[in-house]
């Protein structure tokens, strides 16, 4: 009988993800803060809106610079990190050996078998400086359009996630009829949020939706009692 074909899928934008999710929640928690605070201190909308854009506008550019230099931080460790092995496996060489041996010892290899995958590894010097950062200190080689692809990806995230607990304040005309309006929108944008994040990782989609509807609701509850105990 002919077989079907195995194919394999690994979801491998977990970076891009960790990035709408830093984004989006910050986005969607925080602007809500403010207009909920606003809300209790102002009858009209106009100035919630002006404070709400405001307040999106130095966010999302103030996640986007955090996201690129701590991008650019990772993708300078990681050069310091091979500058060191690349002298080691040079200047301690058989120390290195012995390190890359322990790994592989890990995996079950002895003898002859382990002499030989050591030696392969040893004899291409950038294959085995490749070797130590992944297997001895767990670095992966960073992409270099990482830095501006997660500055661009954190401020858009806060972007889109501003605007929506913001909505409600564009079409109404009292301040506290649209934050219940808010409270919905911004709920719902959790719930959706969270299921489509679940989708992608693999987690139900249900159990990732209320889960991140709690977290992200009481985010939001702690950042609105506290506007409101400042105001």
């Amino acid at each position: 009988m002919p077989t079907t074909p195995h194919i394999e899928r690994h979801f491998s934008a977990s970076d891009t993800v960790r990035d709408v999710v830093i984004g989006m929640a910050d986005g969607l928690t925080v602007p809500f803060a403010l207009a909920a605070g606003l809300s209790g201190a102002v009858a009209s909308t106009d100035i919630v809106v002006v404070a709400g854009l405001a307040e999106i506008a130095a966010g999302s550019i103030a996640m986007g610079l955090g996201g690129y230099l701590a991008a650019r931080t990772d993708a300078q460790h990681y050069q310091a990190e091979r500058r060191r092995e690349a002298h080691e496996v040079t200047d301690l060489a058989d120390h290195e050996r012995r390190e890359v041996a322990a790994i592989f010892e890990g995996y079950g290899l002895r003898g002859p078998q382990l002499e030989a995958a050591v030696s392969s590894i040893a004899s291409d010097r950038d294959r085995w400086v490749d070797f130590m950062m992944r297997h001895e200190l767990g670095l992966e080689k960073p992409d270099p359009r990482r830095a501006p692809a997660s500055a661009l990806t954190i401020g858009g995230s806060y972007l889109l996630g501003g605007l929506v607990p913001l909505a409600a304040y564009f079409f109404m005309a009292d301040a506290r009829e649209a934050l219940l309006a808010s409270v919905l929108l911004t709920g719902l944008a959790l719930l959706c949020f969270g299921g489509f994040k679940a989708r992608l990782t693999g987690v139900p989609a249900l159990r990732g939706a209320f889960e991140t509807l709690l977290v992200g609701g009481l985010a939001a509850a702690v950042a609105f009692a506290v506007a409101r105990l400042v105001g």
